[in-house]
């Protein structure tokens, strides 16, 4: 046991760290220091606390088959099942059998078939994480993980953790067999599985920080939370109640707004191409987006974000409610939302377009059929294919419900091994405040519009 678990010095490792990829328990580590008082309960409490920790490694399945589900299925009656029958003495022709499809959700497909709900206080799904955002509750991570096109299980930091300052992050994970590789025990974590499979409110003393458009003064947190229901551009809201200790700031409501258009990462780069998915209809072309070329709006920046193109930054500038205008940079895929409602002054600027947004119909979006090349859509990964050409992928990414936009690697990228590949990508874009935080005396919650009764 010595002998394995020894440091080796020209290794900088010991056996056990070289076979096992972590050191050994050696009966040492169960007794206490020489020069502690020995006292058996505590013996006891401390021999039970390590031997918990131990979580045996379940065992893995590598070379899994992706499922491949035709899209027809959701609509057909009837589909023919062709099964290869082998026996000892013959070989039986291929037998065909017509079965009834009954109409159940095409997420019973997915890796992990059965709907669980349950909550795992003080366990953590160890590694493989895909992402993590911020989160206000097991709950809503919890959604997000449903949401979001891979994940299958998550990991919630709670409010009560105090290792670091990683409190309310929502880590969401994914592994090929569907269940979690490694399960510890963690104190301070929340662990759940998504609910993809299944048939598918108020955070006390929590602050939603950021994404406010509108503030005012109500009697409590209903009314306030009302305010946000019938408002159709609040997702969410933070409350401050009666003893919050600033006095100026009491009984104030903050309806606060997310995202709903796909928000990326853009960098330029040799040998790719990227685009949007084509499943968004053209609508009303009468309404067309008017832009001014070589020109720069000199007023402040109420945010400043990257976006594909200038009719991309518009529809950023048209879904963020404090956008009064809009400057895009062409060199650095920069898009800058201005806020000045009083004026708008601005100059002659090459390499920037300029805009107004549109609020009161929808403009025409023909722009997303647009193939971008040598420009790259960073991460949100959701799988890669080999295509032939960028048409193939952004076909793939259409036909793809879960799919956003895509990036394709050409014959003329840098790396030959990752030439001709399609990434189809996508982000989360259901309601999820930008941070959270602990705020005495505040009272933060959602929109009940998608609730059954307000």
């Amino acid at each position: 046991m010595g002998l394995r678990t020894a440091p080796k010095e020209d290794l900088q490792s010991s056996v056990a760290d070289l076979v096992y990829g972590q050191t050994l328990r050696v009966p040492g580590d169960f007794l206490p220091h020489p020069t502690a008082p020995w006292l058996p309960h505590e013996q006891h409490t401390s021999f039970r606390a390590g031997t918990e920790a131990f979580a045996p490694v379940p065992t893995r399945q590598h070379n899994i088959p992706a499922s491949w589900v035709p899209a027809d299925l959701g609509s057909a009656r009837y589909v023919f099942v062709r099964s290869k029958l082998i026996h000892l003495r013959n070989l039986v022709t291929c037998h065909i059998f017509l079965y009834v499809v009954f109409l159940f959700p095409i997420h019973l497909f997915s890796a992990s078939a059965e709907c669980n709900q349950q909550f795992l206080e003080n366990i953590d799904f160890q590694g493989t994480d895909i992402m993590f955002v911020e989160s206000p509750d097991a709950e809503h991570c919890q959604m997000i993980c449903t949401q979001h096109p891979t994940c299958l299980f998550f990991t919630f930091v709670r409010p009560d953790w105090t290792q670091d300052t990683r409190d309310f992050s929502c880590y969401l994970k994914s592994t090929p067999t569907g269940t979690p590789n490694v399960q510890t025990l963690l104190l301070g974590v929340t662990s759940g599985y998504s609910l993809k499979s299944c048939d598918t409110s108020q955070c006390t003393n929590t602050d939603f920080l950021g994404a406010d458009y509108k503030t005012f003064f109500t009697a409590d947190y209903e009314e306030c939370q009302r305010a946000c229901t019938y408002d159709p551009n609040c997702q969410f809201f933070t409350f401050i109640n009666e003893l919050f200790t600033q006095q100026n700031m009491r009984y104030k409501c903050h309806l606060k707004f997310s995202w709903p258009v796909p928000r990326l990462k853009v960098k330029r780069f040799q040998g790719v191409v990227s685009g949007f998915s084509h499943r968004i209809p053209t609508v009303d072309p009468d309404c067309r987006i008017k832009l001014l070329p070589n020109t720069h709006f000199t007023v402040s920046n109420v945010l400043i974000m990257d976006a594909a193109s200038p009719e991309h930054c518009h529809a950023f500038c048209s879904a963020h409610l404090l956008c009064a205008a809009f400057s895009y940079s062409s060199e650095d895929f920069k898009c800058y939302l201005k806020t000045n409602w009083d004026y708008l002054p601005s100059e002659a600027k090459d390499g920037f377009t300029s805009g107004l947004p549109m609020r009161f119909c929808q403009p025409d979006s023909r722009w997303l059929q647009t193939q971008f090349e040598g420009v790259d859509f960073l991460g949100s990964d959701i799988r890669f294919e080999l295509m032939d050409d960028p048409d193939s992928c952004q076909r793939t990414c259409t036909e793809d419900p879960h799919c956003q936009f895509y990036t394709y690697l050409t014959e003329d990228f840098d790396s030959s091994s990752r030439r001709r590949r399609c990434y189809v990508k996508s982000t989360i874009t259901m309601p999820a405040p930008p941070e959270v935080a602990k705020l005495d005396n505040a009272v933060s919650g959602f929109s009940r519009r998608n609730c059954g009764s307000v």
